[in-house]
């Protein structure tokens, strides 16, 4: 059995142990049921600015994107929300608050699914009614998104600050309002900036009610901090079969977001595997700029797609074997690079050169019909 078989055998076993839930389509995306956990971000842009919109809905889209999310705070936005979806190569979710009418807007405009936060929408309780008709005759899902920072005032008070249980009641009782009216086809989203309490929440929401999750550390923080919080509340619910589908909320672009959403996936099974690069961290054995080196191959298999396991290594303890173990790998020293194609030694060069040569080697294996990752890798 393959590297890719095992990879592919764990995510369905993943898939397997997942929570079962109702499934609701978003555009072309299936989320919920049994489908493929799918990957969000949100547009930076102004909306209105349909170019630049969409500029940025093409570049998380090559990243890898399923769904994409704008925001809709003005009526020059929920104007140019029917450009955007006719010509978006992903589904549009519309992100509402405040102003009930952009619900109706977006449902016109033809956006796959959209997102209300009850919490801050005006006389929402009022216009539940009208809402659920509207989406369901155009067959448009419901997101209710629940976050610590604009939960209903009502349920503030209740209890005293935003706790799981805080969340979870609010997000039930907005379902409720549409259940009444029957309509289901609705997905729903707790956060939190603690990853502790949106765990909590989101394991209780998930014994309380079946239908498919979104997942968020919502204001996870900048880059390095935002990744790890999401990566770590992610990961625990993912793994205990909790999520249908994530974005990762990062203080940097959303190409950026999507790119770490992506590697929670893959590192759960949850996802196909793509180019990997496996390097060491660095020691007193090094004879080679290991970090330095370790950027510039990241930097020349950006947009990679075909899915290898590269190992930059620098030392003759580890590097050898690990470079062996991958797919595509380098062991430094001496100024010089062995480099490993499928765990043989093809060539030696200079250490300046070393990328290039990972890079033609890669390539070569793309070409190949046999290419795939290393049988002989963990």
């Amino acid at each position: 059995m393959t590297a890719l078989d095992r990879t592919s055998a764990a995510a369905a076993e993943a898939e397997g142990q997942r929570r079962r839930t109702r499934q609701i389509r978003v555009g072309a995306v299936a989320i919920g049921g049994g489908a493929p956990v799918s990957v969000q971000t949100m547009t930076t842009t102004v909306t209105a600015d349909v170019d630049a919109t969409l500029q940025q809905i093409a570049e998380v889209t090559a990243a890898g994107c399923d769904i994409v999310r704008v925001a809709v705070p003005s009526q020059d936005d929920a104007d140019a929300l029917a450009a955007l979806t006719a010509r978006s190569p992903i589904p549009v979710i519309a992100d509402i608050h405040f102003q009930p009418r952009y619900v109706f807007a977006a449902i016109d405009a033809g956006c796959a699914a959209v997102r209300v936060n009850p919490g801050n929408i005006r006389r929402f309780d009022d216009k539940v009614a009208e809402i659920a008709q509207a989406a369901a005759a155009a067959g448009v899902p419901i997101r209710i998104g629940v976050n610590a920072g604009s939960l209903d005032p009502r349920l503030l008070a209740k209890h005293g600050r935003p706790t799981p249980e805080a969340l979870v009641e609010s997000a039930l009782w907005e379902c409720s309002l549409f259940e009444e009216h029957g309509f289901t086809d609705l997905k729903i989203a707790v956060k939190h900036h603690d990853p502790r309490t949106m765990i909590a929440a989101n394991r209780l929401l998930a014994g309380a009610c079946d239908y498919p999750l979104h997942l968020g550390v919502t204001e996870a923080g900048p880059a390095l901090q935002g990744a790890i919080k999401s990566a770590v509340a992610l990961g625990i619910l993912l793994a205990e079969g909790i999520g249908d589908t994530i974005r990762v909320s990062l203080s940097a672009p959303p190409v950026e977001q999507v790119k770490a959403g992506i590697h929670i996936l893959q590192s759960l099974g949850l996802r196909p595997p793509r180019l990997e690069i496996v390097s060491c961290p660095g020691c007193g054995r090094l004879q080679v700029d290991i970090h330095t080196l370790a950027a510039r191959v990241e930097a020349a298999f950006d947009g990679f797609s075909h899915p290898l396991r590269v190992a930059v290594m620098g030392c003759v303890v580890n590097g050898p074997g690990e470079a062996r173990e991958a797919d595509l790998g380098v062991s430094c020293g001496n100024g010089k690079g062995q480099i490993f194609v499928r765990g043989r030694i093809v060539r030696t060069v200079p250490e300046h050169r070393v990328v290039e040569a990972l890079l033609d080697e890669a390539l070569r294996l793309s070409e190949t019909p046999a290419a795939a990752p290393n049988e002989d890798a963990p």
